[in-house]
């Protein structure tokens, strides 16, 4: 469907959410005419009407904390637009991840810190490290995490979840130091699911 089409004239509104391409949190709330879905379109960063300056003003323009546009779709009524983005630090004027309050931590934000410690190398991290030592170290580092878990899951220690949180942490370390991400192993997941 061409979202283009969905405005009968120049000067009709439409609102906009803008949500966390990553972990899927909203992360605004704007208004957006056809001039400034285009604009959005042709600079890939997320522009608004604004209602109380009568002009267009791309989100960052003035602070930095752009948002990088990533797709958008039109909901089924046709009256509002639900935009994927991604931000540059703090999208709330008051300095908060979202208009809406804090980020919450998810296995897409761990990603993102084990990307970065990649990307860095980080001397002394224990995450680089393991990026170091290879698929072998992570490999072992999984199969102890997997025991530790098992173990703890049949004597009942009530470490179940740190045990857990230990082994997907390395099953992140590991998809990421081959080239991998959540979003294609959710997708291998989704293939399997009938």
């Amino acid at each position: 469907m061409n979202i283009n089409n969905v405005w009968k004239d120049d000067q009709m509104l439409i609102p906009a959410i803008v949500q966390d391409s990553n972990t899927k949190s909203v992360l605004m709330l704007g208004y957006m005419n056809k001039e400034s879905y285009q604009k959005t379109i042709d600079i890939n960063k997320v522009t608004f009407y604004s209602r109380s300056r009568k002009c267009l003003w791309t989100k960052g323009e003035t602070s930095g904390n752009f948002l990088n546009y990533v797709s958008s779709e039109i909901d089924c009524d046709r009256d509002a637009l639900l935009v994927q983005a991604t931000n540059n630090g703090p999208t709330c004027h008051l300095k908060k991840y979202s208009c809406f309050g804090d980020e919450i931590f998810t296995f897409q934000k761990l990603e993102s810190i084990i990307l970065t410690r990649k990307d860095t190398c980080e001397s002394g991290s224990y995450t680089s490290t393991l990026f170091e030592k290879g698929n072998k170290e992570i490999a072992k580092k999984i199969a102890e995490e997997a025991n530790e878990l098992a173990i703890s899951a049949v004597s009942d220690d009530g470490r179940i979840l740190e045990e857990a949180a230990d082994l997907m942490y390395h099953l992140q370390v590991l998809l990421i130091a081959n080239n991998l991400s959540l979003n294609e192993l959710e997708k291998s997941l989704a293939k399997r699911n009938k």
